[in-house]
């Protein structure tokens, strides 16, 4: 597959809604289920998806050999046959992300989301270096994903702002004070630039009035793998500013459900995948060394889902 054309819509004006990062289906015998993968990919698209975000973090990308990555980000092109961009991880140290990269762009990619690097603790240059390499590998569109051990001061986020084909920031960190004054650095420094923010922690729809208020709001909605209705009519809530859905959903349904992750470890990806196995897609286990969750909590994210439909607005039940 090629590159998109270099006319399409930039990736600014096709983001309108919500963000779907799929999980990446493993059969009995423990490969990729293609298959699998482009059903729920179908799924996604079909209920409302803005974009595809294929083979990250809630997709697992840690636990992908290089082909089983480029295979399923051409099944999510495929899949999604322009209807939607569909953008793939790219991570591990600068050598491995561009390998990534470049996968990805003959995949047919529209963008990737560049997470931290691998283990080290970097300081600003050298984070600065490994994403302007990043950039300058391919001819895609990259969102720079912010957490852990790759925290980025206004300045360099400002800098990484001037590449043409750096185009956003997600942030992971939920540090507002640094995210206004990189906001702020951004408009000053680059007044004419149409730079993307994205509210990227995991269950964002929690935090995502704060992050509105400091003028980032896109998120990225790991609930839409398995709740895609829930999501939806929160997305839809938020922008039409009715508070009283949006504050229903967080008390009855965001709140418990992100006390429920809070009990296990890896479960912003485990009990995600749960999630779609409940609603009927086969996707199989996490691979390790991620490990599901516990029966008892497989059980109470069914009643906080089923307790979330009983939330919708009659317009956005559908479930």
């Amino acid at each position: 597959m090629t590159s998109p054309s270099p006319t399409s819509p930039p990736l600014s004006a096709r983001f309108d809604g919500v963000l779907f990062f799929p999980v990446t289906p493993y059969g009995p015998d423990g490969s990729v289920d293609i298959d699998a993968f482009r059903a729920h990919v179908r799924d996604g698209i079909d209920a409302g998806a803005a974009g595809v975000f294929a083979c990250c973090g809630t997709g697992e990308f840690h636990a992908l050999t290089p082909e089983e990555f480029q295979a399923c980000v051409a099944a999510a092109v495929a899949e999604a046959a322009g209807r939607v961009p569909v953008l793939a991880g790219a991570g591990y140290g600068t050598a491995l992300a561009i390998r990534y990269a470049r996968l990805a762009e003959e995949a047919g990619a529209d963008g990737l989301l560049a997470m931290p690097p691998y283990l080290v603790v970097a300081d600003q240059r050298g984070l600065e270096a490994h994403y302007t390499a990043l950039a300058d590998a391919t001819s895609l569109d990259v969102i720079v994903y912010q957490r852990d051990n790759a925290i980025l001061a206004p300045e360099t986020v400002a800098r990484l702002a001037a590449h043409p084909r750096i185009v956003g920031l997600k942030d992971g960190a939920g540090d507002l004070d640094l995210m206004q004054r990189i906001v702020s650095a951004v408009r000053t420094e680059r007044p004419d630039e149409d730079f993307l923010y994205f509210n990227g922690l995991p269950t964002a729809e929690l935090t995502a009035l704060a992050y509105r208020g400091v003028g980032v709001t896109l998120y990225s909605s790991a609930v839409f793998c398995f709740a895609p209705e829930i999501a939806v009519a929160f997305h839809r809530a938020l922008t039409r500013g009715d508070d009283t859905t949006v504050n229903r959903l967080i008390d009855g349904f965001y709140r418990p459900l992100v006390e429920l992750r809070a009990q296990g470890r890896g479960y912003a990806v485990s009990l995600v995948k749960a999630g779609v196995r409940l609603r009927g897609r086969d996707v199989g286990e996490v691979r390790p060394p991620l490990s599901e969750p516990a029966d008892a909590h497989v059980k109470e994210l069914a009643d906080i889902v089923t307790r979330g439909y009983a939330l919708l607005p009659d317009e956005g039940s559908g479930g």
